[in-house]
C-alpha cells in the first residue's frame, strides 16, 4: 500500500470510527468498502497488517479481524493466510457475496457439488421415536432442561469413548469432552491450547472451517507439502528446524480435499516427528468415521500429545451437532474450560439422542446407511469420469479431479455454475503462498434424492473437463 493511500485510509477510518454508528468493526468496514469502491484501495493492493492499523486507531487485534472479515464475507478482499489481506482483483477472486453462504441459502436453481453434507437418511424416523421415549422420562426430561457438567453428563461421555474407540485405541471416558459438531471441537481445542500469535503447521491443502476459525484467534497457519498419503514428514521435519510451531493439525484418513489416507508408516513418523519437537497433534476424524477398518489413527502413535476430534454429522445426522474430542488426560481440564468459555456446556438434548442412539446401535445403523447410500451414488457417476485423472476412496463422499492443462481449475469451476452446477476448487482449501494444483472437488452428497440431477451434473463437469479450448460456450 503506497504511503498516501496508507495516511488516508487511516484517516478515513478514524474518522469512521468517531462519526459513525453501530459496531466498531462493522463501521470499519464500511469505511473500507466505501474507499474500495471509489478506487481509494487499488484492486491486488495489501490492507494494512492487523496489529499495525490496530495501533494507528486505537483499537484491538480482534476489531481489525472482524472487520476484514466482514470484508472478506463481501468478496471485496481476498485472505492470503501467512501472507495477509489483499483488495480483491475482478477474474482472480471470487465474486462479491450478498451475505454469508451456509448449506441452504444457495439458489434453487444451482445443484450443489461443492460441499460435503449429510445425506439424509432415516434419521428422522429415529429422531421422532428417541423424542416420543423422552417425552415418557421425567427424569431424563429434567436432566436434559439444566446445567450439566461442561465436559458432559458420565453417560455422554461413555458414548463418545464407544464411538471414538476404534482398532488402535481404546478410549478413556474421562479423557472425552461433548461438543456441538467437530467444528466447535475444533475451535475449542485452538482457544484451549493455542494463543494468538502461535503458528499452526497443517497440510498446505486444508479444511476451510481451520482457516476461518484460526483467522479470527489470531492463529497463523503453515501450509507444508503433501503427496497422495497426504503430510510429508520431512516436510514437517524442515519446518520445525525453521519455524517455532506450537501444534500440527493433519487429516489422516480421508483428507479433505485430497482424499489421502496415511499408511501406518507414514503416521508413526509423523508421530515421531512431532514427539522429536514437542509439537502437538490435533486430528481430525470428521470423514474418517465413513471408512470401516481404517487404520489406527494418530493419536494410537502419540496418545501423550493428540487430541483427537470426531463427529456424528457426516456420518448419523448433521443437525444434531454432536461431536466428541478425546485428549491427553493433563489436558483435559483446559479444553473443558475452553468449552465453557464458549457455549457452558454441550446441547443436553441433542447428545440425549446421540448417546441413546450409539449405545442401541441406531448410530451404527446410520452410519452404515451413509456409507451404503455414498457408494450406491458414486457408482451412478464414476463411470463418467473416464479419461479423467481422479482419486476417491472407498466411502469417501467426493472425487478429487485433475482439471487437464490447459484449463485452470477456476474456469471450470466459474463455467458450471453458468450451467448452475456448482463445484469446489483447490484454492478455497489452500494455506500459504506455494502453487496451488489445478483439481476440483466434486462431491456426491448433495441432499435432494435425484438420481438424475446427479448424474447430470457430473456429466457435465465431465464434458467441461474434457473441452477443448476455443469451441463455442467458452
Amino acid at each position: 500500500m503506497a504511503v498516501k493511500v496508507s495516511i488516508d485510509m487511516v484517516s478515513m477510518l478514524r474518522s469512521a470510527l468517531q462519526e459513525g454508528s453501530g459496531p466498531k468493526y462493522k463501521r470499519l468496514a464500511e469505511a473500507l468498502d466505501q474507499g474500495i469502491e471509489q478506487g481509494l484501495l487499488a484492486p491486488g493492493s495489501k490492507l494494512s497488517p492487523h496489529r499495525l492499523l490496530a495501533d494507528q486507531l486505537g483499537v484491538t487485534i480482534g476489531t481489525i479481524s472482524r472487520a476484514y472479515a466482514e470484508l472478506e464475507r463481501l468478496g471485496q478482499v481476498v485472505a492470503r493466510v501467512g501472507d495477509g489481506t489483499y483488495v480483491r482483483q475482478d477474474g482472480l477472486q471470487r465474486q462479491r457475496d450478498s451475505g454469508f453462504r451456509t448449506v441452504g441459502d444457495e439458489s434453487p436453481a444451482l445443484f450443489d457439488m461443492s460441499r460435503n453434507t449429510h445425506i439424509p437418511g432415516s434419521e428422522s424416523r429415529y429422531i421422532a421415536q428417541s423424542l416420543r421415549a423422552l417425552a415418557e422420562d421425567p427424569q431424563g426430561l429434567l436432566e436434559v432442561a439444566r446445567y450439566s457438567p461442561e465436559a458432559g453428563l458420565a453417560r455422554y461421555r461413555e458414548a463418545g469413548a464407544r464411538w471414538l474407540s476404534q482398532e488402535g485405541l481404546q478410549v478413556d471416558p474421562q479423557q472425552v469432552i461433548c461438543v456441538n459438531g467437530a467444528q466447535h471441537g475444533l475451535h475449542v481445542a485452538l482457544l484451549a491450547l493455542l494463543k494468538a500469535g502461535d503458528t499452526l503447521a497443517t497440510e498446505h491443502l486444508t479444511y476451510p472451517g481451520l482457516i476461518s476459525t484460526a483467522r479470527m484467534l489470531g492463529i497463523k497457519l503453515l501450509g507444508l507439502p503433501m503427496d497422495e498419503q497426504g503430510l510429508l514428514p520431512e516436510a514437517l521435519e524442515e519446518a520445525c528446524r525453521h519455524h517455532r510451531l506450537a501444534a500440527l493439525y493433519c487429516t489422516p484418513t480421508l483428507q479433505n480435499p485430497s482424499t489421502a489416507v496415511q499408511s501406518p508408516t507414514r503416521r508413526e513418523a509423523i508421530a515421531e516427528v512431532c514427539r522429536r519437537h514437542n509439537l502437538l497433534i490435533l486430528e481430525d476424524e470428521t470423514h474418517a468415521v465413513l471408512m470401516d477398518r481404517r487404520p489406527a489413527p494418530l493419536a494410537h502413535f502419540a496418545p501423550e500429545r493428540t487430541v483427537l476430534i470426531s463427529s456424528l454429522s457426516k456420518a448419523v445426522a448433521a443437525g444434531l451437532r454432536v461431536g466428541f474430542v478425546h485428549g491427553p488426560q493433563p489436558l483435559v481440564g483446559r479444553l473443558a474450560a475452553a468449552l465453557r468459555a464458549t457455549c457452558w456446556m454441550a446441547t443436553p438434548l441433542a447428545l440425549e439422542l446421540a448417546a441413546g442412539w450409539i449405545d442401541d446401535g441406531i448410530a451404527e445403523r446410520l452410519r452404515q446407511q451413509q456409507m451404503a447410500e455414498i457408494t450406491r451414488r458414486k457408482g451412478l457417476v464414476a463411470g463418467l469420469l473416464q479419461g479423467l485423472e481422479w482419486r476417491s476412496p472407498q466411502a469417501c463422499p467426493h472425487f478429487w479431479i485433475q482439471v487437464p492443462e490447459p484449463w485452470r481449475a477456476s474456469e471450470i469451476e466459474a463455467h458450471l455454475k453458468q450451467q448452475h452446477y456448482l463445484v469446489a476448487t483447490a484454492e478455497a482449501f489452500a494455506v500459504g503462498q506455494a502453487g496451488v494444483p489445478q483439481f476440483i472437488r466434486a462431491s456426491v452428497c448433495n441432499t435432494t434424492a435425484d438420481d438424475r440431477k446427479l448424474t447430470e451434473g457430473f456429466a457435465a463437469l465431465a464434458a467441461a473437463l474434457s473441452q477443448e479450448p476455443g469451441l463455442p460456450g467458452w
